[in-house]
């Protein structure tokens, strides 16, 4: 029976119909062989374009569909659906991107016209050619993996704990808290960052739906939507956590000083120690790379001092296996090396300090006591923060970090709150642009903060005149005045980039994501699914999609909550069936396919000497069909046939 094909141009406004001629496209297709039906409509993924599909389907007994629109990634899955609601299977359908591919990327309308034409020809020759495919559904594990113990991996494991949905946690330092651990007050409220993180962080430890994982990471994962088996090692603390009581006479008493990478290398903590006071877990670690036992095999004092006995020095690292139905990464950001911008002095100066350091200057529990000096134990007379360091550069960063300018306006009002200093500010341009974020920036107007509107070029400390000497020297072009200034101060402080982790790409391999290309791990769709990621079941919550502020990464961490929560509720999921299928008769065994395979989809059928395929984990990307040296890998919904007969029908136009 030949099959009966339906054709569908979409408008989508002026996006496609501003330069491609919808109308010339499907009258053209109306002549084409097998096409029975064709129209164009403004919108064709509206609720009155996709009745428009199913009235189609039913009045001329169409039997594939063609729709001519956007990307597949916007809304296959809607015609699919409509489709499946008209009686047709939904893998009957094929969609042509003349918007992506065409429209957007052409201004000849004569020429764009003729590449649509020829993209929907070669669509409706594979949809001739289009076989029924069957959809199955796996059961769902109700239990969720959070990575990362930041603020909005925080958010995301209460959401769904206290959604009853079981919850593990890893972190991979001694606390949860993340960067926001690091920070004393919040802009633009100024409220207490440890007041309104440590209520949070103990709801996590207290509550009975979570299981807390630190000083841990995922080593591998496994499995496919709804079933991930995950593998997680939890390194040796040479403290048994169910003896410990937390009293810290073992920190009191251990003689060994290490730099503390929570104060930013500013102070030392000891080679036993909690990552800050309000940690939690509270029961600390010992870090063997720093312990003086571990070092030369002497030592031992904190295991003299302790009454509970609670040390463990044959401690070994324990691995674990959880299943779990989704995962939620959110293993937050870095700060660009400061060091790597010579210009500005950092590692030269002492007195040239990161935004993060500054924050534990300014904090209670810092080294200084939330005293505000210079290296040499005074206060400073003059600051000068410096805006967009790495950040919104060709040389370096592109993008802009969001959060630089907001808390250089918070380092600048706390400055002129402990301090008599007079504070610079030198910023490209101000964006302010959450609640309360601008009027925040009036405030600072009004505080007498000096704002020069010109990118600093460098740091210095080769005087020009006798107000120099001994000083550090900003110099910049104050664009509003169109003159070079050099501002001589005490202390300068740079409003670092907010980077991805150093190991984002070996993150995103394990757990099957894609990097965007300023290094933060790829969403699914910038604006619709911003927490979602191409691997179904794996989501992402906060900065380490990209830079966000408290509120946004709170926010987004919720998000993906939400997104886990449906899934994992629904209790069950249905799995792509558009995936690869061995022709076990042409098959050699020779384990090319399962070397190359992305998703871990293949195995090998030792008996039989063939591969086999997991469908549900197979995700149909035909990286195996396309390497087979036997053509023994057929790839459903993309096989050899139908894409020759869409080259055949270019060609043919």
């Amino acid at each position: 029976m030949e099959p009966r094909v339906g054709v569908f141009v979409c408008h989508c406004g002026t996006n496609i119909a501003g330069v491609v001629d919808v109308a010339r496209v499907a009258e053209a297709a109306r002549t084409w062989a097998n096409v029975v039906h064709a129209e164009d409509y403004k919108f064709m993924c509206s609720d009155p374009g996709q009745a428009m599909v199913k009235q189609a389907i039913l009045r001329h007994k169409i039997d594939r569909v063609v729709v001519a629109a956007c990307s597949p990634r916007m809304h296959e899955a809607t015609f699919r659906k409509a489709c499946a609601e008209a009686g047709l299977n939904p893998y009957l359908f094929e969609m042509a991107n003349i918007r992506e591919h065409c429209s957007w990327v052409h201004e000849d309308k004569q020429a764009a016209t003729l590449k649509a034409i020829d993209i929907v020809r070669m669509a409706v020759a594979k949809a001739r050619l289009l076989e029924p495919l069957e959809t199955r559904s796996v059961k769902v594990e109700p239990k969720a993996l959070v990575v990362g113990g930041g603020v909005a991996g925080i958010q995301a494991a209460l959401n769904l704990a206290n959604a009853g949905i079981k919850v593990v946690m890893v972190e991979r330092q001694q606390s949860i808290g993340g960067r926001m651990a690091q920070l004393d007050k919040t802009f633009p409220t100024l409220d207490c960052s440890a007041c309104i993180l440590t209520p949070k962080m103990v709801q996590v430890a207290q509550h009975p739906n979570v299981t807390l994982y630190t000083c841990a990471e995922v080593e591998e994962v496994s499995g496919y939507v709804g079933n991930f088996d995950v593998t997680i090692r939890r390194k040796a603390t040479y403290v048994d956590p169910d003896v410990c009581t937390a009293c810290g006479i073992c920190l009191e008493k251990c003689p060994k000083k290490t730099t503390s990478e929570f104060e930013e290398g500013l102070t030392t903590r000891k080679a036993v120690y909690r990552l800050f006071p309000q940690a939690v877990p509270g029961k600390p670690v010992v870090d063997r790379e720093s312990c003086t036992y571990f070092v030369n095999g002497k030592c031992k004092v904190c295991e003299r001092f302790c009454e509970p006995k609670a040390f463990r020095w044959d401690d070994t690292d324990k691995v674990v296996h959880e299943r779990v139905g989704a995962i939620l990464v959110a293993t937050g950001y870095d700060l660009y090396d400061a060091s790597a911008l010579g210009q500005w002095g950092y590692g030269r100066f002492p007195d040239v300090i990161t935004g993060i350091e500054f924050e534990r200057l300014n904090n209670a529990t810092g080294p200084t006591g939330g005293r505000i000096l210079k290296k040499d134990g005074t206060e400073p007379k003059s600051v000068a923060i410096l805006h967009c360091v790495g950040s919104r550069d060709r040389n370096y960063k592109e993008y802009c970090s969001r959060v630089c300018c907001m808390y250089s306006l918070k380092f600048a009002h706390l400055l002129r709150e402990k301090t008599a200093a007079t504070v610079w500010n030198f910023y490209i341009d101000m964006r302010c642009f959450g609640k309360g974020y601008e009027e925040f920036y009036n405030r600072l107007l009004h505080e007498g903060v000096k704002f020069v509107r010109g990118k600093a070029a460098y740091v210095t400390d080769q005087p020009a005149n006798d107000d120099e000497k001994g000083r550090l020297v900003v110099s910049a072009e104050a664009t509003t005045l169109g003159e070079v200034l050099r501002v001589p101060v005490d202390m300068v402080i740079l409003a670092s980039a907010v980077t991805p982790q150093p190991d984002a790409p070996a993150v995103a391999r394990r757990f099957g994501m894609s990097l965007s290309p300023d290094g933060f791990f790829m969403e699914k769709h910038p604006k619709l699914e911003p927490f979602s990621t191409a691997t179904d079941g794996v989501y992402l919550a906060g900065a380490c999609q990209g830079p966000k502020d408290i509120p946004d990464a709170v926010a987004h961490g919720a998000a993906a909550a939400s997104t886990a929560m449906a899934l994992i509720s629904r209790g069950e999921v249905e799995v792509e069936a558009a995936t690869a299928q061995v022709t076990e008769g042409a098959c050699s065994g020779c384990k090319v396919c399962q070397d190359i395979c992305p998703y871990a989809a293949i195995g090998f059928d030792g008996p039989k000497k063939v591969a086999t395929i997991n469908p549900s984990l197979c995700k149909g990307c035909g990286t195996c069909v396309a390497t087979c040296p036997s053509s023994a890998i057929v790839g459903r919904h993309f096989t050899d046939q139908q894409v020759l007969a869409q080259i055949s029908a270019l060609f043919a136009g």
